[in-house]
């Protein structure tokens, strides 16, 4: 009935089902150390007899050499300990019990995230403060909703964050993480870090978001620290030249010094970035600004169907819900059994790659693929029973998420799906494969939509009014993942060989 053009793949930030392979890995390495520190204390031992009888015997034999070796035996024993024991022990110290450890550490650091992995999770920590409002303090406690597990950042940690951001000179994040990893630090918490270093890096980061009073008090804290600073000195004559220009310009003779208190979440405004509607999208994500009002749930209804009587749905039509109703988006209950959803993700977890833009892998063609294709065939037979219509695979891991965009080609990109040769795309249908404990909805910000997670379920709306002409409306986004993790698969449904189930028309309608 469809035509299967491409199996895409897409992961956002780190992957989980990798993440979680690294975990096992983590545990082998522990494992192979200890195993490492055993030798190495076994040899340590050997070393500390050898010691031990050397120690007895040189005692004895310094008291009274020529007495000592008066003794014909004893004259033996020395050159046989110089000659061949010592040489036994020199053997033995250079014995390296890491070879195991170093060949276990070769092995699996190929697998091992790199600098721009390590950057990119930070960098997801700052996008779920950002978008679920949560400040640096919350993070370090590891005070998240729904999270069941421990997991506390460090002054180096949050020393290590901020200056991350700082690198990328994101000034508005690196003044949060410093102010935290300062905190601590006067909570008198342990840290490898110096507080001249982050009092250096705070103070800068507070002067580029145009606080000179707080500038030029956390410099004097830093002068104070270590007064042959390199920079400091120097920093701080020219914050106070330029709060004296700026308050000259103002006809001011003096201002307040800046206020002892810690930097907090909204200090500070984030500055605007690429996205315009993104606080509207960040509020939906977090549940607020949701358009659904009494009036709108009483036009939802929910009812079986059997996709105009298809044999496939005759004797167990879907169960359909609606979530919104123009555009009308409708949720479909039990569309993947718990057993499809794990082969499923057994099958696409090796072929997700760690990439921060969506990565595109053509299955066609490849043998290994056969049953992927055949699971992803029988599920788009069920989509194309239930929606009279003729895979994609995403695991959102830490952070993971798709800012807002549209699924459809718009005009100014007419060629979008020219080399597949089907057409636009005209609707969207969405498998949820995992319940989320926080964050991962899916929200349309333009009619203040939001959809969340149910794992089993799918949701479908159409890209194109009946026209041809694209609903600008389903702009929509996948909210980032706070706590848990979210795998999803989707089916575009593209317009050639749709003609005779949706036909086209002249109007503007669902």
């Amino acid at each position: 009935i469809f035509q299967l053009h491409r199996i895409a793949f897409f992961p956002l930030n780190l992957l989980l089902g990798q993440m979680t392979d690294l975990i096992y890995t983590e545990k082998e390495l522990v494992q192979s150390l200890k195993e490492y520190i055993k030798a190495e204390e076994s040899k340590l031992d050997a070393v500390k007899s050898w010691a031990d009888k050397l120690d007895v015997v040189t005692r004895a034999s310094t008291l009274d050499p020529e007495g000592y070796l008066a003794h014909p035996v004893n004259a033996y024993k020395l050159m046989k300990r110089l000659n061949t024991e010592w040489s036994e022990l020199e053997s033995l110290v250079l014995q390296d019990p890491s070879d195991g450890f170093i060949s276990n550490m070769t092995v699996h650091r190929q697998y091992f995230p790199d600098q721009e992995d390590e950057k990119g999770a930070a960098k997801a920590l700052m996008r779920l403060q950002d978008t679920y409002k949560l400040d640096s303090e919350s993070f370090a406690r590891g005070k998240l909703p729904g999270m069941h597990h421990n997991a506390i950042l460090t002054v180096d940690d949050c020393y290590d964050m901020g200056k991350t951001a700082y690198n990328e000179a994101d000034y508005y994040h690196a003044v949060l993480w410093m102010q935290q990893a300062l905190r601590q630090m006067d909570a008198e918490e342990e840290h490898v870090v110096s507080k001249a270093d982050v009092l250096d890096y705070l103070s800068y980061s507070v002067y580029q978001m145009g606080d000179l009073p707080r500038a030029i008090e956390l410099t004097r804290r830093l002068v104070a620290i270590d007064s042959s600073h390199q920079r400091a000195g120097g920093n701080l004559r020219y914050f106070e030249k330029l709060l004296s220009k700026q308050l000259n310009e103002l006809n001011q003779e003096g201002q307040e010094p800046a206020t002892e208190e810690p930097i907090q979440l909204g200090t500070y405004k984030r500055p605007n970035d690429y996205l315009p509607e993104r606080e509207i999208y960040e509020a939906l994500c977090r549940g607020e600004g949701v358009k659904m009002t009494t009036e709108r749930r009483s036009r939802l209804y929910c009812r079986y169907h059997d996709g105009n009587r298809n044999p496939r749905l005759l004797l167990q039509p879907m169960k359909e819900e609606d979530e919104w109703d123009s555009p009308h988006i409708v949720r479909y209950l039990n569309a993947l059994s718990d057993q499809e959803i794990e082969k499923i993700k057994e099958l696409a977890k090796p072929r997700l790659a760690r990439a921060t833009n969506r990565r595109i892998i053509d299955l066609n063609g490849d043998a290994r693929s056969v049953n992927y294709i055949s699971m992803v065939q029988r599920l788009s037979n069920n989509i194309a029973s239930t929606l009279c219509l003729t895979k994609q695979i995403a695991n959102y891991g830490v952070g993971g998420q798709y800012e807002p965009h549209f699924d459809f080609s718009r005009k100014e990109e007419p060629d979008a799906f020219k080399t597949l040769g089907t057409g636009n795309r005209v609707a969207t249908f969405l498998n949820y494969m995992s319940d989320v404990e926080a964050g991962g909805a899916t929200v349309f910000p333009d009619f203040g939509a939001a959809i969340y997670p149910k794992k089993g379920t799918a949701v479908f709306w159409y890209n194109l009014f009946r026209s041809g002409e694209g609903d600008y409306r389903t702009r929509h986004a996948a909210c980032p993942v706070l706590v848990g993790s979210k795998w999803v698969s989707n089916k575009w449904i593209h317009e050639r060989g749709q003609e005779f189930r949706r036909p086209c028309g002249l109007t503007e309608v669902d």
